[in-house]
């Protein structure tokens, strides 16, 4: 059974809205430039762990760590309770965009298309060193 495990050092990111544009008659739906440079980053890491494997063909499990940071703002007890796990990020970004970004990203890198995608968990937690840790398994 394949599992690749990779982290991705950045600040967590939700996927970012389809924008439009008109030009004459047609309306033109694209990736904002935002989204674009931050799947850039989430695909490049995933390369990275992949070597030289081709993408995995069978139905796969992902699982997402979301560490986000802690708002330099917040008292050092309130801080404090962030990094024990007493209180959690229910704030933006929201979990299911972050996991979009993911899912896209990885589409064509890590396996063919994120169809794939039998099983998703994801964690958002406070961290003093934000980024995502991904693993993926395929499921038998």
């Amino acid at each position: 059974m394949m599992s690749i495990v990779f982290d991705v050092p950045l600040d967590p990111k939700g996927k970012g809205r389809p924008r439009f544009s008109r030009q004459g008659k047609f309306t033109k739906v694209y990736t904002d430039q935002a989204t674009l440079d931050y799947e850039t980053a989430i695909q490049l890491c995933a390369r990275k762990a992949m070597g030289s494997q081709s993408p995995l063909e069978a139905p796969v499990s992902v699982y997402l760590y979301i560490r986000v940071p802690i708002p330099k703002s917040y008292s050092k007890k309130r801080t404090e309770d962030c990094l024990s796990g007493l209180e959690r990020p229910a704030k933006k970004p929201d979990i299911d965009n972050i996991a979009k970004a993911f899912l896209d990203a990885m589409n064509g890198t890590v396996y063919l298309d994120d169809t794939q995608v039998v099983v998703l968990n994801i964690t958002k937690v406070y961290s003093a060193v934000p980024g995502v840790d991904v693993a993926i398994m395929e499921v038998e």
